[in-house]
């Protein structure tokens, strides 16, 4: 288990003991240091780590995504941290974390079938790959498949553990009343101190759908507190629908208290629509560069979906028009092309470094970055390349 994930693991165990023993100093160290690692080191699928050596940090905005090693187990430790901080100060931010790194590390690593997993979750493949042989352990980071064992193999007992306690991250409660933090059908259920019951009964389709239904179903005539976190990344069209009245939210917390009675139902509705994402211009790996995601889904381009094309580096994409959402895939505009090979791949003359073009731009299909390598050997990459306008004139 590499540096990352041992530094995850000190953090969580500092917080614990920051606030077993009130000691706000270190406390705020942790969260100063979980701070700068989620603003300058950690990768847009919430994956931490660019460094194979010693599996470390890497330097702030290193993040190139064809050396990503974002293994696995670090994504778990930062969950564990998230947690711990969220639980000292409610701060919305770690719920949107653990959210992003389920969804995009924690869910990568096991193949559908539950037979093979990642230990390290690249965001650039590119080569085919070979399929791993299946009576040797594969080496960590030099494995283009989920393979059924590697060399160091805590990645299946570190994602069993994490999804067997899921249910533990999805709300908490006070004096107040609850919060729910993450979305998933369910019951929640508290008895308070006093004695009091509250039960609320969440029913959504989260993340394929945006809309999150929660039905009060228990009865109190004392007022009591239900708040929900409305992601970050749900910056324009989130809404709550209370009594029949519904109003816009930002992004945070939003809270209702009243009396509630048994069957009362609070609706929130978060924007769906894919978008795309730009990089922070500090990242040098993926200047110009776009991503696409979906709610708290990460998606990626994979060669299966791109007949001919061998390699997704062949496509650039146009970020002039907005992906879209049809009959349950997400498609973006791309279009072929390659350099022209000569004996020196610098130029003078900037229309001699751009690729040549195909013609007409394609249509292509996104996977969920969770999703992809489940079709046997293919390329992938997460950022994708837009196309560069050359003028004519000279510059």
């Amino acid at each position: 288990m590499g540096t990352r994930s041992r530094a995850n693991y000190l953090a969580a165990g500092a917080a614990d003991v920051a606030v077993e023993l009130k000691d706000a100093g270190l406390l705020e160290a942790v969260r100063n240091q979980w701070q700068n690692a989620v603003t300058r080191r950690t990768y847009i699928t919430g994956g931490q780590g660019s460094r194979h050596q010693d599996e470390a940090f890497g330097g702030d905005w290193v993040l190139p995504p064809d050396r990503a090693y974002s293994e696995t187990c670090a994504g778990i430790g930062s969950v564990m941290v998230a947690w711990r901080l969220l639980l000292a100060d409610g701060d919305p931010r770690c719920a949107d974390l653990i959210e992003r790194t389920l969804f995009n590390v924690v869910a990568t690593s096991p193949a559908a079938d539950g037979r093979s997993f990642f230990y390290a979750n690249t965001l650039h493949r590119r080569e085919l790959g070979t399929s791993p042989d299946t009576d040797r352990p594969s080496l960590r980071a030099a494995a283009s498949q989920r393979a059924p064992w590697f060399e160091v193999s805590c990645c299946p007992t570190n994602v069993a553990r994490t999804l067997a306690s899921l249910t533990a991250y999805v709300a908490t409660s006070d004096d107040e009343g609850l919060q729910l933090h993450q979305y998933m059908p369910g019951t929640v259920e508290h008895r308070r101190a006093d004695g009091r019951h509250l039960c609320v009964t969440v029913a959504t389709d989260y993340p394929r759908d945006g809309e999150i239904r929660v039905r009060i179903d228990s009865d109190d005539e004392d007022p009591w507190s239900l708040s929900l976190r409305v992601p970050g990344w749900a910056t324009r069209g989130a809404t709550l629908t209370v009594d029949g009245d519904t109003r816009p939210v930002a992004p945070g917390v939003v809270t209702e208290r009243r009396s509630w009675r048994r069957g009362d139902e609070v609706v929130l509705s978060l924007p769906m629509a894919p978008r795309f994402t730009y990089p922070d211009s500090r990242i040098d790996a993926v200047r110009g560069c776009v991503a696409v995601e979906r709610g708290p889904l990460v998606l990626a381009l994979e060669s299966t979906d791109v007949p001919g094309v061998e390699t997704v580096d062949e496509l650039h994409i146009d970020a002039s028009r907005p992906p879209r959402l049809t009959d349950g895939r997400v498609t973006v505009r791309c279009r072929r092309g390659r350099p022209d090979d000569g004996d020196w791949p610098y130029r003078t003359d900037p229309r001699e470094s751009a690729p040549v073009l195909a013609a007409e731009p394609d249509e292509v299909p996104l996977v969920e970055y969770h999703a992809w390598a489940n079709r046997g050997p293919s390329t992938m990459r997460v950022w994708l390349p837009t196309l560069r306008e050359i003028k004519e004139e000279a510059p």
